[in-house]
């Protein structure tokens, strides 16, 4: 039988275990109020008319116009931009991973002369924001005939991407044992094979959280494909939805309800690869 003495002690431990729980769940709550509330004002604004929008008088719409949602594939080509913004990200993507998975598997596995400076250059090259870049990259598209093209934007976004990926990348080849390419070797495979059939396959997690991010970053990219395309049916999304950004008017109510199927892909894609994210991340940044 508990000595009562022993009861009188574990009570306030458990008191305080309560109690600092609930602080926990408190400021989770506060956390998630506030990141996703900037998403609830704009599917709100989204169902709103003009009217209701400069009003002001409150958050939530009085009658929900669902028609919104449908009037902006009349009012713009928004199915193009889709498309586009689909190509370019999904290109850039492909591009960034073929040249940087080995290019992240010989930093992490081979040893030659520059190692070091190289790395530090992958470093210093994430550094430099496209706006910093911007002349010089057009300069290099107007003379490379890529300008107002959807080919060049997928390279732009593949080269700005193109650290991140070899960096962390090599992490996560960094903390895979290198005795399991050895063992592949002696049954008979070389480099390449022991690469495709043992590293990557143990790799994945890592291949896919870098696969996001860059799909991401490409999918959001605005400042470069503002200033590279002219011809409307080439925009991608994050611009072309500045169709309804006009000279005298913007009309919120269509720039909201075209943002959100902007959002939609990403989230769903981040459902999607949710299970691999964590612990992507976690290999990518053992050896950095």
């Amino acid at each position: 039988m508990s000595n009562p003495s022993e009861i009188a002690v574990k009570k306030p431990v458990s008191v305080k275990k309560t109690i600092l729980r609930v602080l926990l769940y408190f400021v989770v709550l506060d956390v998630c109020v506030i990141t996703l509330y900037p998403y609830f004002a704009i599917l709100c604004t989204a169902l709103k008319n003009r009217v209701e929008i400069f009003s002001g008088n409150t958050i939530l719409p009085v009658t929900a116009l669902w028609s919104n949602f449908i009037d902006i594939w009349s009012r713009a080509p928004m199915a193009r931009y889709l498309l586009n913004s689909v190509l370019i990200a999904s290109g850039s993507t492909l591009i960034a991973m073929l040249c940087g998975i080995p290019a992240a598997y010989a930093l992490a596995r081979m040893k030659f002369k520059g190692q070091t400076a190289f790395l530090g250059f992958v470093i210093v090259s994430q550094m430099f924001a496209p706006v910093v870049l911007l002349i010089g990259i057009y300069q290099v598209m107007q003379a490379l005939h890529l300008t107002d093209s959807i080919l060049g934007l997928i390279f732009i976004n593949a080269a700005f991407n193109q650290a991140f990926t070899i960096w962390l990348l090599r992490g996560t080849f960094m903390g895979i044992s290198a005795e399991m390419e050895q063992a592949a070797t002696i049954d008979g495979c070389n480099r390449i094979q022991a690469m495709m059939k043992v590293l990557l396959p143990v790799a994945a997690p890592g291949i896919v959280t870098t696969l996001i991010f860059i799909f991401i970053n490409a999918w959001n990219e605005y400042t470069v494909a503002l200033c590279l395309i002219s011809t409307d049916t080439l925009k991608p999304l994050t611009v072309g939805i500045n169709t309804f950004n006009g000279y005298n008017m913007i009309e919120w109510q269509y720039l909201f309800a075209a943002s959100i199927f902007a959002i939609i892909p990403v989230v769903i894609l981040f459902m999607c690869i949710e299970k691999n994210l964590v612990s992507g991340l976690a290999s990518g940044g053992v050896k950095g």
